[in-house]
């Protein structure tokens, strides 16, 4: 098994300093740059395992506290497995976070990040690829269409409200976006609707872009988060081979 070594790193944003996790193999070589945007309930042991396990598979991953603005991670104490008794405590904290992280101010963030994998010694040159959970997802496909030059791939699972009718849903910049993308979604997600399904797929093929939607049958919202009540291990395998796969393709 290829050993990795992860540590806590500090990114300069335009609004302060974003605390992130960094893993990647431990061989003093670059490897291709993996951005993998967190859930809701953020930076935690659970996204540093997955990383963790990208790394393992050649990969250069750093996992950014999107919420930096209100404190480095842990943003929100957590339980260590999060059952749905506490979902409601839980949102009730992380609900007005999460609104005050604007699409602008998101993607300012996102070239943030960018930047700082393009510029380090342990990233090969070249575009990066992206994978995002629940509202992570979002964020993915959002960079994708924002950054269109430097993302190769990106990967969304379980994501919510990808295609809605706001002006600024993030399948509105489909026409922008040059990488190879896939999603894995929940068939039991109230925050992603068939007709959300739909409307993304036919923005997506309108504009040309590589893509591949599949639905998780039986899963739910979070199916890959193995410190919640949500996770679907069976889901969760089929995950991670769709997304290896994928970077695998296109990095």
């Amino acid at each position: 098994m290829t050993a990795v070594r992860g540590t806590s790193v500090d990114i300069p944003t335009q609004d302060g300093t974003a605390d992130a996790y960094l893993t990647h193999p431990d061989d003093s070589t670059p490897h291709p740059a993996v951005l993998l945007y967190m859930d809701a309930f953020g930076l935690r042991p659970h996204l540093k395992e997955m990383a963790d396990r990208l790394a393992r598979a050649g990969y250069t991953v750093l996992v950014p506290n999107v919420f930096y603005r209100h404190g480095r991670a842990p943003v929100v104490e957590l339980p260590d497995v999060i059952d749905p008794a506490r979902r409601p405590e839980i949102f009730e904290r992380l609900g007005p976070i999460m609104t005050s992280l604007t699409p602008d101010l998101a993607m300012r963030d996102a070239d943030a990040y960018l930047r700082w994998l393009a510029a380090s010694p342990l990233t090969t040159d070249g575009p990066v690829g992206i994978t995002g959970y629940c509202m992570g997802a979002r964020l993915a496909l959002r960079t994708a269409g924002t950054y269109p030059e430097r993302v190769a791939a990106m990967a969304g699972f379980h994501g919510g409200r990808l295609a809605t009718d706001s002006p600024d849903s993030p399948h509105r910049l489909a026409d922008r976006i040059t990488a190879e993308l896939y999603f894995g979604h929940a068939d039991q997600d109230p925050s992603l609707p068939p007709e959300q399904i739909d409307r993304l797929d036919e923005a997506l093929t309108a504009a040309g872009v590589r893509h591949h939607s599949e639905i998780y049958t039986g899963a739910h919202h979070g199916f890959t988060q193995a410190d919640t009540a949500a996770y679907d291990s069976t889901a969760d395998k089929r995950h991670w081979i769709a997304l290896l796969a994928l970077l695998d393709r296109a990095l």
